[in-house]
């Protein structure tokens, strides 16, 4: 990197100084032949060869002074950001690769913007590139004397730190950073909300380690960060290469598992909460590997989120169970949908043709989404809900209770049913807290038509609990397991359709 560096500003220097060595061989060679063809005891000819070379000699330092002084500025033009005035990438490699070399420890932080991406949908571009502009400040501010900030490009944003205790100063900026990013963004008369996964790195300066590979260290720590609930700092572990390499492993097999048919989808029952009647049903995605391995889709999914394929899956998903599903007269299915189908754009006419290819009836058809759907880009995920309502297809919130929901939240989107977390149910059994938060979440459903689901329901307590409480359905182990798609169908016939009983439940 270095000899990259050293060879690009000779080069700029060499566009000053080539064109002079030029120009000064041309005029050495014109006043020798001038010399030669004057009569050198003609005083005039002299006089005139030496005003020449004085007038020579000073516009060759004056331009030799303007353009070396017009180098260095492109030269810091191109190691600087235009929009927030910071170093830039380049900077960074060349600042880091220079203290690396001198044997000096060097620390590098990698911020990445949280939910950066909804201030540019929501509010544009400027005033994306606002938020930008006071975040580089920010860093400015907390960094002063001790570090240097840098902008890479995008929402990402860096930090230098180098010298003695080099990590441990860094920290501490990073977690001064995260205390700031606390508080909304001041842009005009708004205040945005913008948070920071921030990935740290370091060298000793005798480790060989260069530029890039503590950022890109950096850069894999910061999503460690980002899955770990953001607005945290994390530092590089080698288990995180082990476990990205792994994921890599596994994002190849899920891809196969897809092309070969390995993926099955399983039904849990959900059951009326004062007859125990069959009125509903969850289909669940289950892998079967060749090799036996159980995988279970809380690894896998987060897994085809991040790389893409959770969008092939959850449509061949959504198919399966339409298709399983259409002779179940009576009941309703509900289908899980990650952040990632929601946020796809297309999403709304892939449902609907789903739909049309099965002939299922879409008043049947319910979809699960959790608020880390809602979260990550309520803009886009309201204009996609609003698309799957006309097709007459019910929203359920899923996982209420674990995570931001407000009351001022289940009113902007306007669910259908609210699903209680297991740990809500299990938490109201052993807290008066935690009792009253369920009766005031069930009474606020009530107030807006929701309907009302109790999850992850394992003991007769629970049940008793979730039906005084007011749940309209029950869903858990205590009633039914998921179960394939013939087997659910036998009990169905069995119990003569949607009329199960709590009394023949499974064992």
């Amino acid at each position: 990197m270095i000899g990259r560096v050293d060879s690009k500003s000779i080069g700029s220097k060499m566009l000053v100084f080539a064109p002079l060595v030029v120009l000064s061989g041309l005029f050495g060679a014109f006043a020798t032949l001038f010399a030669l063809g004057t009569r050198f005891s003609s005083f005039s000819g002299i006089t005139i060869v030496g005003v020449g070379v004085v007038a020579y000699a000073a516009a060759v330092a004056i331009l030799g002074r303007y353009g070396l002084a017009h180098v260095r500025r492109l030269e810091g033009l191109s190691r600087t950001d235009s929009l927030s005035g910071l170093p830039n990438r380049r900077a960074l490699h060349e600042d880091c690769a220079r203290s690396t070399r001198m044997g000096e420890e060097v620390g590098v932080a990698l911020i990445d913007l949280d939910g950066f991406k909804m201030v540019n949908d929501h509010y544009g571009h400027v005033v994306g590139d606002q938020v930008l502009c006071e975040c580089a400040e920010v860093l400015r501010e907390i960094c002063g004397d001790e570090a240097r900030p840098y902008r890479l490009g995008g929402d990402e944003f860096a930090i230098l730190k180098v010298g003695a205790v080099a990590g441990t100063i860094l920290e501490g900026i990073c977690r001064s950073l995260i205390d700031r990013m606390n508080a909304p963004i001041p842009v005009e008369d708004r205040r945005i909300p913008v948070g920071a996964s921030i990935g740290l790195a370091r060298s000793n300066g005798s480790d060989g380690l260069g530029s890039s590979e503590l950022l890109r260290r950096a850069d894999v720590a910061m999503y460690a960060s980002k899955r770990g609930g953001k607005m945290r700092c994390t530092w590089f572990k080698s288990d995180f290469d082990q476990s990205r390499a792994a994921a890599q492993v596994l994002d190849e097999e899920l891809r196969a598992a897809l092309a070969r048919d390995q993926f099955v989808v399983a039904y849990q029952p959900l059951v009326d909460a004062r007859s125990g009647a069959i009125v509903a049903v969850e289909s669940l995605v289950r892998w079967n590997r060749p090799d036996g391995k159980n995988i279970g889709p809380n690894v896998f999914i987060p897994i085809a989120e991040e790389s893409g394929l959770i969008n092939a899956i959850g449509l061949w998903v959504l198919d399966r169970s339409c298709r399983d599903a259409l002779p179940w007269t009576g009941i309703k299915l509900s289908v899980n949908i990650s952040a990632a189908q929601l946020r796809n754009p297309e999403f709304p006419i892939q449902l609907g043709q789903i739909l049309e290819d099965t002939g299922f009836p879409p008043e049947r058809l319910e979809l699960e989404i959790t608020e880390t759907c809602l979260v990550l880009d309520p803009v886009v995920a309201e204009r996609s809900l609003n698309l799957i309502r006309e097709f007459g297809v019910d929203i359920a919130l899923d996982d209420f209770g674990t995570g931001y929901a407000s009351i001022g939240f289940l009113r902007q989107f306007r669910f259908e049913k609210l699903k209680l977390d297991r740990s809500l149910v299990v938490e109201a059994q052993r807290d008066n807290g935690s009792r009253a938060m369920m009766m005031s979440s069930i009474s606020v459903a009530r107030a807006m038509n929701m309907d009302v689901t109790a999850e992850g329901v394992e003991t007769e307590e629970q049940a008793d609990l979730a039906r005084a409480a007011g749940c309209d359905q029950i869903q858990g182990w205590l009633y039914y397991k998921a179960m394939p798609a013939d087997e659910f169908a036998a009990r169905l016939k069995e119990a003569g359709g949607p009329k199960h009983r709590a009394a023949t439940r499974a064992a």
